[in-house]
């Protein structure tokens, strides 16, 4: 469903349901280019909003509660605004999560009727949540707050509701992306100091295409636990907070009193780092060759130092190194998933025909295929007539 689509049948089953017009509202999923594993070592990210979105249709009714209808998920909930008010469905969830975190930092919210529909697709790692939450805050701001609240307050509203209401402890990279997005721009987010940069990112002979092997892998540990304590042992062996203020030479200099497997989480880590600002400044050139190189380089320190790879993303990786793709990695934790692939405009027909029948040849089903385009965050797409 096309995002003009999808927006006629919002403002459609809403008029059905509730009579009249809304504004409508709309927020982005996001890609991160580059920049994975370095959020919790106090990295950069480097993510970017895409053109698949969550858009609600949003009116005041005038009462001490909200009424929402999902029409992907086909439900109707109605909720309170108090604590103990909270819907069962995990869905509604993030909805009632955004108005008690405006409203816990002193911020308003009164009742309101709201539908709501994404194009996002779900569990490729694009954060369809983090869309979600986007939508409701910005919306909730627009509407009751006078735009008083900062983006910044949004997208850490957006993180708190993970938190306290849907029982995800995530980072604020996700939220911030929705929130911050702008169109023909990346943004790189300093996780330590939340200070963000937008860089230049419209290739005209470029196209994004992210490659959804549709795996995901059950482990039985918890690898990122793992990962993140390898990492955090090295920084206390160097006397320092995180990672972010390593380099090699200080890695190696200790080399011979970690172990072998400390080592190379580290080696991804500080090598990561590296490659985040690198592509930077290539960006910066209109350097998409080297951007893509760096890509590359990425997906071999995720597969072979950090190990969160799988040999289904190998393959999609070395089918797309193969076919003359100019940069293509892992996007996300790893051990399922996609990849994101940086390819000539030239080459994209030919790859998505070749690394569909070549995967679905090896592993017995097809991937999806998604063309994202780099695109605005949350937004206010249309203002209803006033009354």
């Amino acid at each position: 469903m096309t995002t003009e689509e999808m927006q006629k049948r919002i403002e459609k089953e809403f008029a059905d349901r509730f009579g009249g017009e809304a504004n409508v509202y709309a927020s982005a999923g996001r890609i991160n280019l580059i920049g994975e594993h370095t959020d919790y070592n106090g990295g950069f990210v480097f993510p970017g909003a895409i053109d698949k979105v969550i858009m609600a249709a949003i009116r005041p009714n005038g009462m001490e509660k909200v009424r929402v209808f999902s029409i992907d998920i086909d439900e109707y909930v109605e909720f309170g605004l108090g604590e103990a008010d909270a819907p069962k469905e995990s869905w509604a969830r993030y909805i009632f999560g955004i108005c008690r975190e405006i409203q816990k930092r002193g911020g308003d919210v009164k009742g309101f009727d709201t539908v709501f529909a994404g194009n996002v697709p779900l569990g490729a790692g694009l954060s369809s949540s983090a869309a979600l939450e986007s939508c409701y805050a910005f919306a909730l701001n627009d509407l009751f707050n006078g735009n008083k609240i900062d983006k910044f307050e949004l997208a850490k509203i957006g993180q708190s509701t993970e938190h306290n209401y849907c029982g995800v402890n995530c980072g604020i990279m996700d939220q911030f992306a929705s929130v911050f997005g702008r169109k023909g721009h990346l943004m790189r987010l300093d996780c330590r100091s939340l200070e963000h940069e937008y860089f230049p990112f419209n290739p005209e002979d470029y196209s994004l295409v992210l490659v959804d092997s549709r795996v995901k892998h059950e482990l039985k540990d918890s690898p990122y636990n793992k990962r993140r304590e390898s990492c955090e042992r090295v920084a206390k062996k160097l006397g320092i907070e995180t990672l972010r203020d390593a380099d090699m030479d200080d890695l190696n200099r200790i080399k011979s009193d970690i172990t072998a497997e400390d080592y190379l989480r580290a080696k991804y880590v500080i090598g990561e780092k590296e490659r985040v600002l690198a592509v930077c400044d290539a960006l910066n050139a209109g350097d998409y060759e080297t951007v893509g190189k760096k890509m590359y380089e990425t997906h071999e320190g995720l597969s072979k130092d950090y190990e969160v790879s799988c040999v289904e993303l190998d393959f999609l990786n070395d089918v797309a190194k193969e076919l003359g793709v100019t940069g293509s990695r892992i996007m996300g934790g790893g051990f399922g998933g996609c990849t994101i692939n940086l390819l000539r405009n030239d080459l994209h027909d030919k790859f998505v025909k070749e690394v569909t029948a070549r995967f679905n040849e090896k592993y017995g089903h097809e991937p999806m295929i998604y063309d994202v385009v780099i695109s605005d965050g949350a937004r206010l797409v249309k203002e209803a007539p006033k009354a």
